[in-house]
């Protein structure tokens, strides 16, 4: 993702030093690469997008830029491909053991098409991502549809916890009154399950491993797989021995499998839909590691970070330089250490030369 860099100094005290004037147009925005961006509505980029900074100074300062340049990641078709897939391939698998599960009274394998639930929708927002990856922002969403994403896995984490306490509930019942359970009905499902599943991860691995979503999904299929072997499981007790209580006892613990699952999406999606500091980040820590690599910087301060969605981190601050400071320069330092040491590849600085007009208004500073 490109970087952006909007640069203001202060007018008043840069008018009382003729050796650095005030400029009458933007610095160049710079790439993630360190190119100039080529700026306005026509610009080289898949798409645009407007964002305009009011940091309510006194004397009406604000800064807006409008950059023609792509917030997509480097997706590719193959993944793509791959991904939905083995969304397909997992939601009929799913629905395969509802089936199985209802015709032969097996908890365990109700469980597990819950489990495949759970990674069916992580699937589907794994290939939303892809898709919406290439979807342009527009006048209105000036950073594209990314956010829908974490917003869906927020809703899905959510109930994940009803389904969960749903198998819980109906595994207490089934082990204070035992039922009979299909054992060979139950086996020839769990087996095609994790044939299903095992073709899913060969998908998968043998495609681009460096992708952060493609590694994802494996690792939910494995899951899956997992899964199914309780399942068979379950069902070779029950065909050698009769004992049906090893049925709620395995969908119990496919069920506190679903239920970590689900707290973690549910707690790092509202974490970020509440704009949180993305984990990894301190601010201080990032503040401090600011001044040691731009040593021309005297004051950092408003600094406000934040996530789009989990692999897309943004941030915001004012940076104090003295007057005559090569600001370019500290520019470039500044964002090659953001991306280099926080990952951070949206970043928007503002370079004064004197006091913040802010700080004097709003008292505080982030």
């Amino acid at each position: 993702m490109d970087s952006e860099i909007a640069v203001t100094g202060n007018a008043v005290t840069a008018a009382r030093h003729r050796s650095y004037p005030v400029r009458t147009r933007p610095f160049p925005c710079m790439s993630a690469r360190g190119r100039p961006v080529t700026q306005g509505p026509q610009g080289d980029g898949a798409h645009h997008h407007d964002h305009h900074h009011h940091h309510g100074h006194g004397r009406g300062h604000g800064h807006g830029h409008d950059h023609g340049h792509s917030h997509a990641a480097a997706v590719t078709a193959d993944s793509e491909r791959r991904i939905l897939l083995v969304l397909l391939m997992t939601a009929s698998l799913m629905v395969v053991e509802v089936v199985g599960g209802l015709l032969s009274g097996s908890l365990a394998l109700l469980a597990d098409a819950g489990h495949m639930l759970t990674d069916a929708a992580a699937l589907a927002l794994a290939w939303l991502a892809f898709r919406l990856g290439r979807r342009p922002s527009d006048r209105r969403r000036s950073f594209g549809y990314h956010r829908l994403q974490v917003l869906a896995a927020f809703v899905n984490g959510l109930s994940l916890f009803l389904l969960s306490g749903w198998i819980l509930w109906e595994a207490a019942q089934r082990l204070m009154q035992p039922q009979p359970v299909m054992g060979g009905t139950m086996m020839a499902v769990a087996v095609l399950g994790g044939l299903g599943n095992l073709a899913g991860f060969f998908i998968l691995h043998r495609g681009d491993r460096e992708n952060l979503n493609v590694r994802g999904a494996a690792l939910h299929v494995l899951g899956d797989l997992l899964g199914s072997v309780a399942a068979v499981v379950a069902a070779g007790v029950i065909l050698l021995t009769g004992w049906t209580p090893i049925d709620p006892i395995l969908s119990v613990v496919v069920a506190l499998l679903i239920l970590r699952g689900a707290w973690e999406v549910v707690r790092q999606s509202a974490h970020i839909l509440v704009e949180g500091t993305p984990v990894g980040i301190d601010v201080d820590d990032l503040r401090r590691t600011l001044h040691e690599a731009v040593p021309a910087v005297t004051d950092i301060h408003h600094v406000h970070v934040w996530s789009l969605t989990a692999e897309r981190r943004l941030l915001t601050m004012h940076a104090v330089v003295p007057p005559g400071t090569d600001r370019d320069a500290v520019l470039h330092d500044l964002v090659d250490t953001l991306r280099g040491r926080f990952g951070i590849g949206h970043a928007t600085v503002q370079v004064e030369t004197g006091p913040c007009p802010d700080r004097r208004e709003t008292r505080h500073a982030a």
